[in-house]
This record gives C-alpha cells, sequence and structure tokens, in this order.
C-alpha cells in the first residue's frame, strides 16, 4: 500500500486546502454541534413548508427530543431508527438522539414491510420515529422487532399554530396521504409535538461519548444481498466534516462573485436518509453555520423551484438526474444564480452534458466527488473553483488516502487499473455484526475495498472505469443484484432470475431483470406487482426478460456479464 511519504497528489492540490485535518478539534459530534449552537445561535438552521427555525430553536428543541430520550432508560448505544422525508423533525430528532447519546439508525420512508423488517431487526432498534404516513409499514412487521416505543410525527409539526393544524388536515383529509393504522396496544405511542413537550420538563445529561462510539449505523446492501449497518463512529462523521471544510475553503473564501456568503444557505433536496446529503447538507451546515432549505419531495420539482425562489443560495448538492431534471425546467432557469458557489455531484456519474448544461445556466460547475457509505460520503472530489468538467471523480481529499490495487491487494502502476482502496478519517469501522463481511472489504493494513475499479491519472486524480461488483447504480442509490434475485425467487411461477443493471437516460442504470418460469402461465404484471410489494421504487426492474434458460459457469453460478451484453 502507499505510505504518506507517496502522497505525490498533495502536489497538485489546490491552493489554500490543508493537506491534513486535526482529528483532536472534537471527542464527539455532540461537541461539534454545542460548539453550532453556541456560534451561530441567531442564525437560520432550516427552513421548511414555510417555516423557518434558527440555530437556537434547534438547540431548544433537540435538547428536549434528547432528554425525552433518556427518560426511556435505554443502555448506552442503544439504536434508535428515524424514518422521515426531508421534514423539520428529522434533524431536531437526528441532533435529539446524538446529543442522548445514542445510535441513529437511518431508514428509507419509501421502504416495503420486508425491508423495514430487516432493518429493525438487524440493528435492534429499540425506538422509531416515524412520519404517520409510513405507520402501515411499521404495522405490518412491528410485532416481530425490537421496537417498543414509536414517536409519531405529522407534516405539520413544529410548523406552529395555525400552519401546522391546517397542514396536517389537508394532508390527512384532503390528500388522503395518511392511510389508516392501528399499532399493537404493547408499544409506547406518543405525538412528537407530545415528546418535545415532555422533554423540555425533564433533565439532560451530556453524554459520555468519543471519537469511537457508534454515532450511526448508515444501511447499504453487499455482495450477499442482505442489506448490512456500515458502523459509522462519531469520528468518522466529524471528521468528514472537517475535511470537507478544507476542501471547500477556497469556494468560501473566492471573491469573484462577490463577498463570500455568511451563512452558507444549502440546498437540501436529496434525503438526509442517504449518506451524501446526511453529510453534505446536514453535518457540514451544523459545523459552518449553515442554513439548509429542506425540500421533503425533491421528485416534485414544482415545489423544489417554489421553495427555492425565496432564497439566494450557495450549495447544492445533487445526483446527476436531479441537475439534470432542473436544467430542463423553466421554472430553475429563471432563478437568480448569482450567490451560488458551489454545485456538489455525488451519488451517480454525472454527465457531460448535464455538466456542461449547468454551467452554461449557473456560471457555477458542477463539482463531481467519490465516496460510499463505508466511507462517510466523500473520499475524493474536484477542486471546487474548477471551470470544465474533467470527467472524473477528482483527487484524495485532505487526510484521505487512496490506492488503486490487485486482486492481491498489491499497488499498481500509475495509470493501470486496480480496485480503489481507500484510508482516512470517514472510512467506517465495519458493518455492524458481520465481522466476516467486514474482513472481505478490508485490507491487511486498513484500507477499505470499494469493489470499483479505477485509474490514477498523473494530476493525481481518480478515474472510475468499471465496477468490481455487481451492484446497479439508480439515481445514486445502490441496488444489488443478490437482493433483487432472493425477491423475485420468491414469487410463484419463478424458477430461475437474474438481476443486471442497464444504462438508463433518467436514472443513470435502471434493473433489468432475466426470468425463467416454472409455471408457464407467469405474467410480466404477476412478477411487476411481486416486486412492487417487496421492494422500493427504484429497485423494482425496468425491464423484464422470459427466457428459457440463463448463461452459467461450469459449477452453475450464473453469468450476469454475458446478460449485461444481452
Amino acid at each position: 500500500m502507499q505510505t504518506n511519504k507517496e502522497k505525490w497528489w498533495l502536489d497538485h492540490y489546490p491552493a489554500g486546502v490543508a493537506h491534513e485535518v486535526d482529528l483532536k478539534r472534537y471527542r464527539s459530534l455532540v461537541d461539534m454541534a454545542d460548539e453550532g449552537f453556541q456560534k451561530y445561535a441567531d442564525r437560520d438552521m432550516y427552513t421548511c413548508l414555510g417555516k423557518t427555525l434558527k440555530f437556537r430553536e434547534v438547540d431548544a428543541l433537540s435538547k428536549a427530543f434528547a432528554a425525552w430520550c433518556q427518560s426511556l432508560g435505554l443502555q448506552k448505544g442503544a439504536r434508535i431508527a428515524l424514518m422521515m422525508p426531508n421534514l423539520l423533525q428529522y434533524p431536531v430528532a437526528i441532533l435529539g438522539v446524538m446529543r442522548a447519546g445514542y445510535v441513529v439508525v437511518n431508514v428509507n420512508p419509501l421502504y416495503t414491510p420486508r425491508e423495514l423488517e430487516h432493518q429493525l431487526t438487524d440493528s435492534g432498534a429499540e425506538a422509531i420515529v416515524i412520519l404517520e404516513n409510513f405507520a402501515t409499514t411499521l404495522q405490518a412487521v412491528v410485532a416481530r422487532t425490537p421496537i417498543k416505543h414509536v414517536v409519531l410525527a405529522s407534516v405539520g409539526d413544529l410548523l406552529g399554530f395555525p400552519k401546522g393544524m391546517i397542514t396536517n388536515f389537508v394532508v390527512r383529509n384532503v390528500k388522503k396521504a395518511v392511510p389508516p393504522y392501528s399499532l399493537p396496544s404493547t408499544l409506547s405511542v406518543l405525538r412528537f409535538n407530545d415528546v418535545i413537550a415532555r422533554g423540555r420538563q425533564l433533565p439532560l445529561a451530556k453524554p459520555d461519548v468519543g471519537p469511537e462510539d457508534i454515532a450511526f449505523l448508515q444501511y447499504t446492501g453487499g455482495t450477499t444481498g442482505v442489506s448490512k449497518g456500515a458502523v459509522l463512529v462519531h469520528e468518522n462523521i466529524y471528521g468528514n466534516c472537517l475535511v470537507s471544510e478544507a476542501w471547500l475553503l477556497p469556494a468560501l473564501q473566492d471573491t469573484s462573485k462577490g463577498q463570500a456568503p455568511d451563512p452558507m444557505v444549502l440546498v437540501c433536496a436529496l434525503p438526509m436518509y442517504h449518506i451524501f446529503s446526511l453529510l453534505t447538507c446536514m453535518w457540514i451546515a451544523v459545523k459552518l453555520g449553515g442554513h439548509n432549505i429542506l425540500i421533503p419531495n425533491p421528485r416534485d420539482l414544482n415545489s423544489v423551484v417554489d421553495a427555492l425562489r425565496a432564497h439566494r443560495f450557495n450549495m447544492l448538492p445533487a445526483v446527476n438526474t436531479m441537475f439534470n431534471g432542473l436544467l430542463h425546467h423553466p421554472g430553475f432557469r429563471s432563478l437568480d444564480f448569482s450567490s451560488l458557489r458551489v454545485s456538489n455531484g455525488g451519488g451517480m456519474s454525472v454527465q457531460r452534458t448535464v455538466a456542461e448544461g449547468w454551467l452554461a445556466l449557473t456560471s457555477t460547475p458542477i463539482v463531481e466527488g467519490y465516496g460510499l457509505t463505508e466511507t462517510s460520503s466523500g473520499a475524493t472530489c474536484n477542486p471546487v473553483l474548477s471551470t470544465a468538467y474533467s470527467g472524473d471523480v477528482g483527487m484524495p481529499m485532505p487526510s484521505t488516502e487512496i490506492s488503486i490495487c490487485d486482486d492481491d491487494e498489491n499497488p499498481v502502476a500509475l495509470g493501470e487499473a486496480g480496485e480503489i482502496c481507500i484510508r482516512g478519517p470517514q472510512v467506517m469501522r465495519g458493518y455492524w455484526q458481520r465481522p466476516d463481511e467486514t474482513a472481505k472489504v478490508m485490507t491487511r493494513d486498513g484500507f477499505f475495498k470499494s469493489g470499483d475499479i479505477g485509474i490514477m491519472l498523473p494530476n493525481g486524480h481518480v478515474k472510475i472505469v468499471d465496477r468490481k461488483k455487481d451492484m446497479i447504480l439508480v439515481s445514486g442509490f445502490n441496488v444489488y443484484p443478490n437482493e433483487i434475485e432472493d425477491v423475485v425467487a420468491g414469487c410463484p411461477g419463478v424458477m430461475e432470475c437474474a438481476a443486471v443493471g442497464v444504462p438508463d437516460d433518467k436514472t443513470g442504470e435502471a434493473v433489468k431483470l432475466f426470468v425463467v418460469k416454472r409455471d408457464p402461465a407467469l405474467t410480466e404484471e404477476a412478477v411487476r406487482a411481486f416486486c412492487r410489494e417487496n421492494l422500493t421504487g427504484y429497485k423494482n426492474p425496468r425491464q423484464i426478460v422470459f427466457r428459457d434458460a440463463l448463461p452459467k459457469t461450469n459449477v452453475g453460478k450464473i453469468l450476469r456479464r454475458e446478460l449485461r451484453d444481452k
């Protein structure tokens, strides 16, 4: 592996960017949050659905939530699941769980009952905060999980009176967005606002947490098809905040568009349950005193544009599909981009046509980076003052090492293809209760094996050329063929199946499913209906092809590579 002396890419670093960050600056995210609340008390922190909360208000709300969490008598390291879109309640709950000394388990609110049950059971979560719109999903599985406490959030919580009451009436009675549900009487069930009210009357003890205590179990797919919890400790997250702050410095100090904005106004359209948004939007803003514009439904571009029209936004993290959608939205094209400093691209490859169109419209480049759930988001990034599309994912960020290795974990020559391996403060401590899976992805000297194939360019930039794993990247979300196949194999009438990724103009890649019938009467719609019932929307196959047989090796392993060429 490469040593510190071999960090030759530092010779190509942007001016003013530190080579290393001081990881001893904090002991925990609690310390970093406390600093932010004290330093930026009177700044706006979150805006959503027309309501703005200042840092001091979020400070008080998250303390109340934390005090209530501590009143449950949970042991240190207890897991609390959060299942919400980007609403004001979400960051309040995340900060509350942190300040109580517990562990956040982020859950995609669009999960099916099967997916939710696995994550709650695997994590051992004892409490969940869930938007009531998704309570029916919890109802279907909660009896088979360790959950004892349920906090039901409503869209209108924290919006104030009468707006909150009116919003909830519309959501429940006009939009009919809250299906009827009934949770077991054996559970402790409270409303979010009631939790806050109770917590305000309770004492809060600052938890004894340090750099190596777990902050998040961030779930991701795996080569086995079983979703695994990446163990992200406090140092992973605050360390990556320090790394990102150092990398952003040239944009924060750039005067070509006038004085740098203070505070930064961030567009938080990516869901905070995804590691990209969790780090780049939420925690970066806590560190820098930024103001997040929370977008509950980024697929509704009209609402996104309406939310942005009232703000001079400075940072816009997104995936290629969102950049492309906004680029072609007439309302977005009429917005004022004079304050935009950084457009962060990640989660999936940024296409040249999108990058060039975005730069022409906004006069701000899409700065593409690279990272994974296991690296708590960013590991490499292009310089933030780039002015042209590079087609690569940039260079290793401060305190981060990249080694391009062969199958024996030996570095390859410059310019040769190999597996991208990462070492730095952002790399997870392993997979939750899966030492065998952890051992598969960590090298002898502590590098994380990404499963992506890349090359190191002469300027220190990394270019991704292929995937070693069969993972499919749909709009920035990881989709693992084995999970799709495990589910579809349970569909009545299916004998065997295989899932592969195929190019898609809108989502980058999409799932293509090959099926061999056991029952000749099996229809495509029957397979689709089964998938809709058991898989989150983005995992559902875009194409379904019936075959008489699937290509296999001599030992019977399905050859997905051959299917991708079909």
